[in-house]
């Protein structure tokens, strides 16, 4: 029963699920621990990094290209001069090697002058794309958030759900002895030990699954804030912070959840690469220069030097219809994206109207919950009473028993739903961010990275050091 211990959260009440211990870990330090610790919330950050780097590779395009060159060889050169006759005399002919070592060396510089405006626009796309990697990964961040939240408060729900089961198979062994006092005393037959016995194995059967629950909700605490539950505090419901009503979340909603503005960036960038891909279509020119060493066998002696700058000019005529088939592309690209921020604002309208509908009605039925509580607690006290003077069966008292606990399992859950919703109906206003939630944890700036990178000419290495 180790796993009861996990938590703390020790008792149940009428009311909440209740956590002993000055030093519990609460919700928020949990939401935290989950900002900083999972794992998949640091990759989207590492990606939107990646997603730094086309800035720098847009801007290229305006910056000159440079190369150099160099080339070594070994020219071996035999010649033969064949015999001669000269005066009645016969000249030997003569045979002359040698080796040549020619070479070369040179530097070209290119600078594109006008490309159509496909660099200026490439740049912009870049940006937009920047901005809605930055989106997204809010966007993430209220995912992981909301999946903290409600990991945090499955465990608390589960470990109160097995001191409930724990407690009423403590109860239920108690009955079984009572029953068995009472069946050797004559009061009761052996059907009432053998209904006892039996609402005792399914109790432990209960309390064994209620285990099993438990350990799932821990290891799923574990992959998202980080670390296991120690100590638990209650959760608290993120009622001040959720906007006065639903028509307020859903204005606040389609005005700055970063899913739609991740869209809306999309949009942006799609329609950028309209006016890249039609630049190809556009002339270009580019300015060069070049200078080269050129000798045939010793640099020292005999060599050219060459220089030579030009400004070129280049228009395309026709190149198979591909330039054409791509900006009808961009142009399908930029329906498509539009469909998907309207797709994307319906959810959104949508996911806020269930999380509301959610919240409210997990508030109601704590409520009802709270009654159900109370009736039969009432009642099996009354059918405790009424079983001493004969008016009620032990199949009665366990019945009675086993509604309680199904009533107080139920509280326990709505108490839970009602706090997980809320967290949902933050989520679904766009508001579940570490800087809403006045989190005590450095926030993590998305805009360093590319402020670094952004105007780099050169480096292998990235800002932290990879």
């Amino acid at each position: 029963m180790r796993l009861r211990k996990i938590a703390s959260f020790a008792l149940i009440s009428t009311v909440s699920v209740t956590c002993n211990g000055a030093s519990a870990e609460t919700l928020a330090s949990a939401l935290a621990q989950a900002y900083v610790n999972n794992s998949g919330l640091n990759a989207e950050r590492a990606g939107l990094k990646a997603i730094d780097e086309g800035v720098p590779q847009a801007l290229a395009g305006y910056r000159p290209t440079i190369a150099g060159s160099a080339s070594y060889g070994i020219n071996p050169f035999t010649y033969e001069e064949a015999a001669t006759r000269s005066n009645g005399r016969v000249v030997e002919g003569s045979t002359t090697r040698s080796t040549f070592y020619p070479g070369s060396i040179g530097i070209e510089v290119q600078q594109k002058l006008f490309d159509g405006g496909r660099t200026l626009n490439s740049v912009r796309a870049a940006e937009s794309q920047v901005l809605g990697g930055r989106a997204t990964l809010l966007n993430t961040e209220q995912s992981t958030l909301y999946n903290a939240a409600t990991a945090y408060m499955d465990v608390l729900r589960d470990t109160a759900a097995l001191n409930l089961q724990h407690s009423n198979v403590e109860v239920l062994e108690e009955q079984l002895r009572q029953t068995q006092d009472r069946f050797r005393a004559g009061e009761v037959t052996q059907t009432d030990v053998a209904q006892a016995e039996a609402s005792l194995a399914s109790g432990r059967g209960s309390e064994s699954s209620a285990v099993a629950t438990l350990k799932s909700s821990v290891a799923t605490y574990q992959r998202v804030i980080g670390h296991l539950p120690q100590r638990l505090a209650p959760g608290a419901p993120a009622i001040p912070l959720l906007p006065k009503s639903r028509e307020a979340a859903i204005a606040t909603a389609l005005a700055s959840h970063p899913a739609i503005r991740a869209n809306l960036h999309a949009v942006d960038t799609a329609e950028l690469q309209v006016k890249v891909k039609t630049g190809k279509l556009a002339p270009s020119i580019a300015a060069s220069a070049s200078a080269s060493v050129i000798w045939d066998d010793d640099y020292r002696k005999d060599k050219t030097i060459a220089a030579e700058a030009a400004l070129a000019a280049s228009i395309p005529i026709y190149e198979g219809g591909l330039f054409y088939s791509q900006v009808r592309q961009a142009k399908e690209n930029v329906t498509s994206a539009h469909d998907n921020l309207e797709i994307t604002r319906a959810q959104i309208r949508q996911q806020v109207e269930a999380a509301w509908a959610d919240m409210e009605s997990s508030r109601e039925q704590i409520a009802a919950r709270l009654t159900a509580v109370s009736a039969n607690e009432i009642a099996l006290a009354g059918v405790r009473e009424e079983a001493k003077v004969g008016q009620r069966t032990t199949l009665d008292i366990l019945n009675q028993q086993q509604a309680l606990l199904n009533a107080r399992v139920n509280l326990v859950s709505a108490q839970r739903d009602f706090i997980v919703a809320t967290y949902a109906a933050l989520s679904a206003s766009g508001k579940l961010t570490a800087q809403h939630l006045s989190l005590k944890v450095p926030r993590y700036d998305p805009t360093r990275h590319y402020r670094q990178v952004r105007d780099a000419w050169g480096g292998l290495r990235t800002p932290d050091g990879q």
